[in-house]
């Protein structure tokens, strides 16, 4: 399944990932985010090393919005360190992270799938079942993520075990055409919003999730 949509259409739900400062999270909750994400890996970026930070990041979201870890082939004490300080709703893996550990932390889960030309999505699937969702993001040789590249869609199969999560690439300028071929439970934005990496552009934030809201999807199609 792609989703479990009750009604006639249903809006997509929309996460803005990769936030590093305060006032982009309200701004994304203000304009009518579900979730933010919050990048728990040294590499990257957008990676926030000071906790202090992270959780006023979390707070600045306000309530009813979904905050989620993200995280990297990381140790246990390193994902734990992070929840005994600031409050997350979710937790993301990006690596070779088995179910077990996926599922040792008392929160939900996404499981991201790098979209490697070959992979076997049903297969990689069917190994954490469960993920609260699965996030299909586009495949970089050294980059686990936000790499800015779209995948093809036509990789993705049309029946999975969880709701979809469609990452990689994803702009205001493309969302509404991504939402039609992929018809997504919800969709993760992280480049495709940002001015400079690391740093969101609120108007593009605002313009993404006005376009995603509106391409609803219908239960018809």
């Amino acid at each position: 399944m792609r989703g479990s949509p009750v009604n006639d259409t249903r809006r997509v739900r929309v996460k803005i990932c990769g936030v590093t400062s305060a006032n982009a999270a309200a701004a994304a909750a203000y304009a009518g985010a579900d979730a933010i994400g919050l990048v728990f890996c040294p590499p990257s970026s957008r990676h926030l090393a000071d906790l202090e930070l992270a959780r006023e990041i979390a707070y600045a979201a306000g309530p009813l919005i979904n905050v989620v870890g993200l995280f990297v082939d990381p140790r246990a004490e390193d994902v734990e360190s992070v929840l005994a300080r600031v409050p997350l709703t979710l937790l993301q893996f990006h690596g070779d992270e088995s179910e077990a550990f996926c599922c040792s932390f008392s929160r939900p889960y996404l499981k991201a799938l790098r979209m490697k030309p070959g992979v076997d999505v049903a297969a990689q699937a069917s190994r954490y079942k469960s993920a609260a969702g699965l996030l299909l993001d586009a495949y970089h040789p050294s980059m686990p993520g936000g790499t800015g590249e779209v995948f093809d869609w036509r990789m993705i199969p049309r029946v999975l075990p969880r709701p979809l999560i469609l990452a990689g690439g994803l702009r205001p300028d493309n969302i509404a055409q991504a939402i039609d071929a992929v018809r997504p439970w919800a969709v993760d934005v992280s480049g495709g919003v940002e001015s400079s990496p690391g740093v969101k552009d609120l108007t593009l934030i605002r313009e993404f999730i006005s376009r995603a809201h509106a391409a609803e999807i219908s239960n018809n199609q």
